[in-house]
């Protein structure tokens, strides 16, 4: 397998949106009937009705393997308590609010450019070390914006993908919801390599 070259954006795309499409929640909830894992870390996917119910359950998981590995830092502390009470229920909470609704699907979880590579005899791109939960198709996008995206932080990778499924309502958010992703998706990276700049991103 190559893992040094880089996938054709449109058929990457697609072949993300068709996961996306595919494969949606058994029972219509955001979840996971098992815990997952990213990195070394154990992730609580309970069964919820609410997408920032479920997503709290996974910032709070990456907050707590973080404060166990990093010196103590009260702002920080602070900082992701706000986040908590006050950010996810407005910026996530508008997906499923004012008559809006976003269906629960299927994520690969940790899509980065160490997880793809292309098989050298049928040139497929295969994904792989997944840590999977029925989530927002939005959020597989979080790790494309963190320190270490080398080609997936290019916008052609995310406009490919929006021509089969387009963002969410109300659109004029997903740059806020993409950050809220990104802040998880560097919390987690922070949490498995003490010390990183990904926990003062």
């Amino acid at each position: 397998m190559a893992m040094s070259i880089k996938p054709d954006p449109a058929a990457f795309a697609r072949k993300l949106a068709q996961l996306h499409k595919s494969k949606v929640s058994p029972n219509g909830k955001f979840g996971f009937h098992c815990s997952t894992v990213c990195g070394s870390m154990q992730r609580t996917v309970p069964w919820e009705d609410k997408w920032a119910d479920s997503f709290t359950h996974l910032l709070k998981d990456v907050i707590k393997y973080d404060n166990l590995v990093n010196p103590l830092w009260p702002e920080y502390d602070s900082a992701c308590q706000t986040i908590i009470e006050k950010v996810i229920p407005r910026v996530l909470g508008a997906l499923e609010s004012d008559g809006r609704s976003i269906e629960p699907v299927l994520i690969h979880g940790d899509v980065w450019e160490q997880n793809v590579g292309i098989d050298r005899e049928t040139s497929q791109v295969l994904i792989f070390d997944p840590g999977c939960t029925y989530a927002h198709n939005e959020m597989e996008f979080g790790t494309w914006r963190g320190s270490w995206a080398t080609y997936f932080n290019e916008s052609e990778y995310q406009d490919h993908y929006q021509r089969h499924i387009p963002p969410s309502e109300p659109e004029d958010q997903w740059d806020d919801r993409n950050r809220m992703y990104a802040l998880h998706i560097n919390i987690n990276d922070s949490a498995g390599h003490p010390g990183s700049n990904s926990r003062r991103v």
